[in-house]
């Protein structure tokens, strides 16, 4: 199957998660990006496991690789809606808002890289 189809039908199947769980996470929540914040989160913790499994065991054909991590996972981070939200909260002063954002964003990101690949690792997987 051709690559570019491989990660359009991923991208398609992220973009429909994205919007799901980011809206599930986000109710009731008005100002804060906090579905945002949560689908960066799940994504980069899906990303490292992708990764690190391909890398220490050889676990996913290059097409799936591909398919899961530029298109189900590529489409569902969603790091071009923080740095627009991120930019908002800045025009609107809302410095506290936009510092929690943007740290929790970046903190919470590697911590999901490193939780990735420590439970590739805890699994005798690397």
């Amino acid at each position: 199957m051709s690559l570019w189809l491989v990660i359009g039908v991923g991208g398609f199947i992220g973009a429909i998660l994205r919007f799901i769980i980011s809206g599930w996470i986000q109710n009731g929540v008005v100002t804060f990006p906090l579905g945002t914040l949560g689908v960066n989160f799940l994504g980069s913790f899906f990303v490292s496991l992708v990764l690190y499994l391909s890398e220490y065991r050889g676990f996913f054909s290059e097409e799936i690789r591909i398919f899961l991590t530029i298109g189900v996972l590529g489409s569902f981070t969603t790091m071009s809606t923080f740095s627009f939200e991120s930019f908002k909260l800045l025009e609107q002063g809302e410095i506290g808002a936009l510092s929690l954002n943007v740290a929790g964003t970046l903190i919470l990101t590697f911590l999901a890289v490193y939780l990735g690949k420590i439970a590739i690792v805890n699994m005798g997987w690397e």
